[in-house]
């Protein structure tokens, strides 16, 4: 089963998961930081930044 990451609660939802069980260190950081503005911008109601901000997380992780 593949979870629908389009949906923005969801894919918020996945990236957390990523970010809390991604191992100490700067990839981490950086990705927490994504990850907290990407919770700024859907707390403003902004869809396309958060996806942006998401995205951007999930790409410092790797």
């Amino acid at each position: 089963m593949t979870l629908d990451t389009s949906r923005p609660s969801l894919k918020m939802k996945s990236v957390e998961t990523a970010c809390n069980d991604a191992p100490t260190g700067s990839k981490k950081d950086a990705a927490l930081q994504h990850l907290l503005a990407a919770q700024k911008a859907r707390k403003e109601m902004s869809e396309a930044e958060t996806n942006v901000e998401l995205d951007a997380a999930r790409s410092a992780l790797e």
